[in-house]
This record gives C-alpha cells, structure tokens and sequence, in this order.
C-alpha cells in the first residue's frame, strides 16, 4: 500500500544552549540521539507509521527540459518556467511551452555537468499586471572589480516584459555578489507581503564556510555566515520602488542593520545554502527557507527579521566541527557572545553523516500548501530531498505539519502514482500557481545536460 509515512520526531523553535558533551560518545549514532533529547527531539523511534494512502499523485505536465529550476504565476491563466540553464518559458496548464527569454549567453555555467550556477530566481514585482517589471538572480561571468581568482558574479537585476516576452535589454542590475566558488549561491528570491524583494544568498561555496585555500581570500576566518560585512550566507530584503543613496534600490527603514551595524541590505544570516524560499500565501504569511546541509542536518527554517540561523556555528541542533564536519563540538569553536540562534523547525539526517537513518543528501524547498485540489495537505509546508543517492535519482517527498506548541512533524509523502521509497527523479524545485496548487521540478541525471527535465503537479490520485 502507497502510504504516507510518519517520522516520529519533532522540532522547536529554540535558542542556543549548552548541550551535552558528545566528545566520549562511542559512535555518530548515539551521538545525534542523545543531542537530539537534549534538544526536545522526541527521538524515541525513527521507524515509518502508515498512515494510510496518500489520496496524491503526480501528473506529467511537460517533459523534454534539462534543469526547470522556477515555476511561478505570470498572468492566472500561464506560469513562467525558468530553466537554470538560460531558457524561460510561458507555459499553458496542458503543458504547452511558448519562449518568454533566454539567458544562456548572459550566464557563466558547466553546461553538461552538474553546476549549481545558473538562471536561480524569478520574481515578478506585486504590481506586475501594470508594470511589467520583473527580476532574475543569475549566475553571470566575474565582474571586473572582482578578486580575479575568484569564479562568477550573481545578478539580481530587475527587467520589463513586452506582452509575452522579455525585453532583456531593459536590464537594470539591481545588486551584485561576487561569488569565489561556484557552489552555494542560493538566489532564489520572492516578494513579501510587504512588498519588498527577498533574496537568498549562500555562503560563498567550498565547504564548511572555510576558504578551499588561504589565496581565495573567499571569508574571514569564522565564515561568511556569521559575518555581518558581507551579503554571503544571508537573507537579503531590498525595496525596488524607492531607489535611495546614489543605488538602484532602496533599504527597508525597520531592516536590522538599516542604521548600522551591518550591511544595511542583511534580514537575516547564519545561512549556509538557500535552495528554497517562499512565503505561506496564507496562515500568518511566515517565510519558509530550507536550508541544504554539510553532512548531518538538512534543514527547514522560518526566516524572522534579525534572526541569526547559526552557520557555521551550528549545523541543525549540533555544534559545527568546521575542521571534522562529521565529528560536531560540545560547545562553539568560536565565542558568539550574546548571540541567539535560531534552529530548525524541521532538521532530517543526511545520510553522509547517518548512514543508516538518513532521509536523503539535500534538502529541495518548497511551498506550504493553500490550493483546494488536495485538503489532506492544506496548511502542511510540502518539501523535498533532492535525493538519497546524488547519482542515482531517488528523490523523495516530505511535508512538515505543525502541531501543539509550534513543534513540527515530518512525514513522507509518497504519490500513489509512484510506489516505494522515492520518485524516481532528482527533485530540482517546486512551483506554485495563482490557485495555490503545487508543482514538482525535476530531472533524470542530476545534472544540466540532457532533456530529461519534468514538470509534475500534485493532483487527487485517481485523476
């Protein structure tokens, strides 16, 4: 029977604390279990529960993509359908694609390869039905006032569309980040209901928030995450509509370094890889951001104003080993000082670090919830892993539900359409339509090359 299947584990909102001493713990297992019942982790079992079918199935939209990375509304009737490698479309709810833009030759990417570089957010401003604009984070070659040695320059640039297309030479670069490794750039965005752009901004690459070689010069040495001066490894919120201070947007008043302190652009910090972000149409509108791992935890985050997220100082609930990621600390390897961090409302294992309980490799964001097609799911935040295998497509679907007291419940969500332990696809993304139905992005090979990307919704099994 095609079940949705229960992990019997919660997670709270909470602040660091010091937590148990894991150095004379005989093994990683014990370990996490004991730091997790420090941490209010009900770990009493991490066995599957049926719950009974799923009542979900995915349909086939569209096939013959390589990477689909986005899918947002465009006009209630079309969604927009960006590709990571350049390619953006306009697609009919039977599937039909028309071209809407291509940024292939703006783009510094591995085509072939797996590349996490690319076309990474579209957004279209709030007012978009009257002024046309809208805005693209993408992986552009390294700007000229770059470190020479370092890989590219992420755009964040705002464009205005003429009917059914783009007009890429209307093209205003809003916000740059020069990037020193290809890896880790998040760049998704989205607007907030308070009108403002959100952007997604990772580490900087290589691992651990350290630099691959002291040449790179890529952080300082406790990490981009936790480094106020700089846009890596944050939650970024500019206005586009009030251009101030001699730049091409404006800083929110109540931004928490609007007067100093930091860089004024900064919401939030402590993040590693942002490969996800949305805000809840519904409920109390929260941000949801997930948060793609190093070797043990894969994350999902509601991003607050001036929240601190704890990397690299933390990985889930753990205290980050910079130097031995799969060996964490039992306290900080720097002094935070007064710093509160915020945990995870949702921390799964990742199986590098958990071979025998992990739940997959990276944790794919996605959307909670609000269409009408599926109530089983309504208000549950609906996520993936990217997969259980990074070369073999096993990825797999989740939902986050909350309960008494603010904790959060993961289970498996498994289609009916599709039997066993994973969907056979690499889940790239999900995608949302103006009805609050949700769509799921993948690809056969993990990587750019081929035309094996799909477009699946969530639709009533039996349809």
């Amino acid at each position: 029977m095609l079940t949705e299947r229960r992990y019997s584990f919660t997670v709270a909102l909470v602040t660091a604390a010091p937590i148990p001493t894991l150095a004379r713990m005989k093994s990683l297992r014990m370990s996490a279990r004991l730091l997790c019942a420090a941490l209010s982790f009900t770990a009493a079992s991490l066995a599957f529960a049926a719950e009974g079918k799923s009542g979900v199935a995915l349909k086939l939209v569209v096939t013959n993509l390589t990477a689909p990375a986005v899918l947002t509304d465009f006009d209630g009737k079309r969604v927009l359908v960006a590709e990571q490698v350049g390619p953006i479309h306009l697609m009919t709810p039977d599937g039909k694609l028309t071209p809407f833009a291509d940024f292939t030759s703006k783009l510094k990417i591995n085509f072939g390869k797996f590349d996490e570089r690319g076309v990474l957010g579209v957004a279209l401003h709030p007012k978009f039905a009257a002024n046309h604009k809208f805005y693209v984070c993408y992986s552009a070659p390294l700007r000229s006032t770059a470190p020479t040695n370092w890989d590219h320059t992420m755009n964040i640039s705002e464009f205005t569309a003429k009917g059914d297309s783009a007009d890429l030479g209307t093209e205003r670069v809003l916000l740059q980040i020069d990037e020193p490794y290809f890896n880790h750039n998040g760049g998704r965005i989205c607007f907030g209901p308070d009108g403002h752009l959100y952007i997604g901004s990772g580490d900087g690459g290589h691992r651990n928030d350290i630099n691959k070689a002291d040449t790179d010069k890529a952080r300082g040495p406790q990490g981009n995450g936790q480094d106020l001066n700089t846009l890596m490894g944050k939650i970024l919120r500019i206005d586009v509509d009030k251009p101030a201070a001699g730049k091409l947007y404006g800083i929110p008043l109540d931004n928490p370094f609007a007067k100093g302190g930091g860089l004024p652009e900064i919401y939030a910090w402590g993040i590693r890889n942002p490969w996800g972000m949305s805000f809840d149409r519904g409920g109390q509108r929260e941000l949801f951001e997930v948060e793609v791992g190093q070797s043990r935890w894969e994350e999902v985050n509601i991003i607050v104003k001036g929240g601190n997220y704890g990397w690299n100082l933390k990985e889930g609930a753990d205290w980050f080993n910079p130097k031995k990621e799969l060996a964490p600390l039992d306290k900080p390897y720097f002094d935070p000082g007064n710093a509160k961090l915020i945990d995870p409302i949702i921390a799964y294992e990742n199986i590098a670090g958990f071979p025998a309980e992990g739940k997959g490799k990276s944790v794919t964001g996605g959307y909670v919830y609000r269409g009408k097609a599926l109530p089983q799911l309504a208000g549950k935040y609906v996520f993936a892993d990217w997969s259980k295998n990074m070369g073999v497509a096993q990825g797999v679907l989740f939902t986050g539900t909350r309960g008494a007291g603010g904790k959060w419940t993961l289970a498996q969500l498994e289609p009916e359409s599709h039997a066993g332990q994973h969907i056979g696809a690499f889940v790239w993304a999900f995608g949302e339509d103006k009805d609050g139905e949700l769509y799921v992005l993948t690809n056969q090979t993990g990587a750019l090359g081929t035309k094996s990307g799909k477009i699946w919704k969530l639709v009533k099994s039996g349809n």
